[in-house]
């Protein structure tokens, strides 16, 4: 009964060791996927604030209109052409509804 201890706990260390040398594999692999969801949780954050504080942005495109109508203009149809590919791509992706 002894010697069944001893290999259950001899291989138990074994499958511990190997766990931890897993471990350490997957965050090494996973440092860059961290680089890149920090980004794209610093971009959301970004739009959580420009949702929450709209009158900045209004004011932002009142000064662009003002200062530049012309490149405001070239802008607004280069958005809307993007907006426009954006809600076909969507809706051709979602079976067309």
């Amino acid at each position: 009964m002894q010697e069944k201890r001893l290999t259950l706990a001899t291989r138990h260390g074994a499958l511990r060791a190997r766990i931890e040398q897993q471990r350490h594999q997957l965050a090494a692999h996973a440092a860059p996927l961290e680089v890149a969801l920090a980004r794209g949780d610093s971009v959301l954050r970004g739009v959580d604030w420009l949702k929450h504080h709209p009158a900045a942005v209004g004011a932002a495109v009142a000064a662009v209109v003002v200062a530049r109508p012309a490149r405001a203009w070239r802008w607004a149809k280069r958005g809307l052409f993007v907006w426009r590919g954006w809600q076909a791509l969507r809706n051709s992706l979602a079976g067309g509804r």
